[in-house]
């Protein structure tokens, strides 16, 4: 269960990546129903802790507070000390990374942060990301690392990995939502006034289209799509509304987007199916049509693939207590 919250700092520490990690967990949101996290920060080395922008702060709490924490979260540093000492982290906080590996606790980094795992050895043999800039250096320091340069972040096992910036929002809340479910993860969102989901594999940085679009940006079609997910559509159809042959469409969606028109509405329907799931009384038939999938058969294949389970495994997982089910003897429903 996500209660217990520590952050580990080190010194020339990035304030906007600290910030995030404050605002999604720190932040005490029970007014709105969502849960109050037990929040700390770490200090990682001995301080005063500097950020890049040159400010101090004071951190109270040592490598201790670790033992306790359900997430480990290490945020991200300067690029010049990562350039200047990529593996220069003290044995002691790398041997208690280790520690909570073993413990089972979940680790996250935050752009540069991804080095401090890495060098504790926790990225060895698995799938990882780092901010796009520090690829060639990352590759050479940590061969074993199966890292992949291009997305927004990933999850491997206990540890998960995100890019620059903004990515570290979205892993944040990604791992709210697959530890506490779409309602907490889309609340706090909301409170943060962010998108409450970018799929992991989306490219960290798009590419503008130089030429002037049919229309200004993807935008109003994209909020078409979201308010027709229960409808079939082709890549063909969306291009002719957005007045663009099927070739610069595809070409131009991936541009702003980041990933192709096809894999942006899947996402789109697996959001709106664990909504569903987790607050309505609807069967899995239901889900799956109201969701765009046609049939419970569809529903399934393709939760399996983005959620890495099932929707009835799912909907018992982080189904809102609040709603009662109808009375009746259908299978697909929770009893």
């Amino acid at each position: 269960m996500l209660r217990n919250v520590a952050v580990v700092v080190l010194d020339a520490f990035t304030a906007f990546e600290l910030g995030v990690l404050c605002e999604v967990f720190g932040t005490d949101r029970s007014d709105d129903g969502l849960p109050a996290y037990n929040f700390s920060l770490v200090a990682g080395e001995p301080g005063p802790l500097r950020s890049v922008s040159g400010f101090a702060i004071d951190i109270p709490h040592d490598l201790s507070r670790l033992a306790g924490a359900d997430l480990v979260a290490v945020t991200a540093m300067s690029h010049a000390r990562v350039r200047r000492t990529p593996l220069g982290y003290p044995e002691p906080l790398l041997a208690a990374l280790r520690d909570c590996a073993a413990r089972g606790t979940q680790l996250l980094s935050v752009c540069t942060g991804a080095y401090v795992l890495g060098a504790a050895g926790l990225l060895d043999g698995r799938r990882c990301t780092t901010h796009w800039r520090h690829v060639p250096q990352f590759s050479r320091l940590f061969p074993d690392a199966k890292l992949d340069p291009s997305v927004l972040y990933v999850d491997d096992g206990p540890v998960i990995t995100s890019a620059g910036t903004a990515a570290g929002i979205d892993a944040c809340l990604y791992l709210v939502r697959r530890e506490q479910g779409s309602r907490v993860a889309n609340g706090i969102a909301r409170r943060m006034v962010v998108p409450p989901h970018r799929d992991g594999g989306q490219a960290q940085y798009v590419e503008r289209p130089l030429g002037e679009p049919a229309c200004d940006t993807m935008q109003d079609l994209l909020t078409w799509m979201n308010e027709h997910l229960d409808e079939p559509v082709s890549v063909d159809q969306l291009a002719a509304r957005a007045l663009m042959s099927a070739r610069t469409f595809a070409r131009r969606f991936v541009q702003e987007t980041g990933t192709t028109p096809q894999r942006w509405l899947t996402g789109q329907r697996i959001l709106l199916a664990q909504q569903l799931l987790e607050e309505t009384d609807l069967t899995v038939d239901e889900v799956a049509s109201r969701a765009g999938f046609g049939n419970a058969t569809a529903l399934r294949h393709h939760f399996r693939l983005w959620r890495s389970t099932t929707p009835l495994a799912y909907r018992r997982t982080f189904r809102d207590q609040t709603v009662t089910s109808d009375s009746g003897a259908d299978s697909e429903k929770i009893p």
